[in-house]
């Protein structure tokens, strides 16, 4: 059987950066992780993306030991690394550089195939005003549902 869906998601995200794209990527892992993730056992919100010599990483991230694999485990928080295009890995390396932005891991999940990935938004963080407005918006979108819900 194999296990398909999402297994960590970064929820703050969104509320903490304004996301200009999103990208899937595929995560480099040893067996004793890929248990651990089959678990549905991850977190993902501390986490973070970034280079080391025209690669990409993630860091921060945990994913628990497995618990049946005694001396043969792995370690919880060591760098991963990420699986892209050459050409999509300088274009975020640029991006993260040039302008300041930052790549932040949305969620993990296995795709159809069984195949662990992580998808990651290019995303420039919010200021406080900005944070405000979206909830307000956010609020304003709930009320109106509520009123054309309640007269339709």
């Amino acid at each position: 059987m194999i296990a398909t869906g999402r297994v960590a998601e970064n929820r703050r995200a969104r509320h903490e950066y304004a996301i200009a794209e999103t990208f899937e990527a595929g995560i480099l892992l040893q067996g004793t992780e890929v248990k651990s993730l089959r678990q549905g056992r991850a977190n993902i919100s501390d986490s973070y993306a970034g280079g080391k010599q025209d690669e990409l990483f993630l860091f921060n991230c945990h994913i628990p030991e497995y618990g049946n694999a005694r001396h043969f485990n792995h370690e919880t928080r060591r760098p991963r690394k990420l699986l892209m295009h050459k050409r999509e890995v300088r274009r975020l390396l640029g991006a993260v550089s040039r302008e300041g932005m930052t790549l932040v891991p949305l969620s993990l999940y296995f795709n159809g195939r069984g195949i662990a990935k992580v998808q990651i938004g290019l995303a420039k963080g919010k200021k406080t005003v900005d944070k405000r407005e979206t909830l307000k918006q956010r609020d304003w979108n709930r009320q109106k549902a509520r009123i054309l819900r309640d007269k339709g």
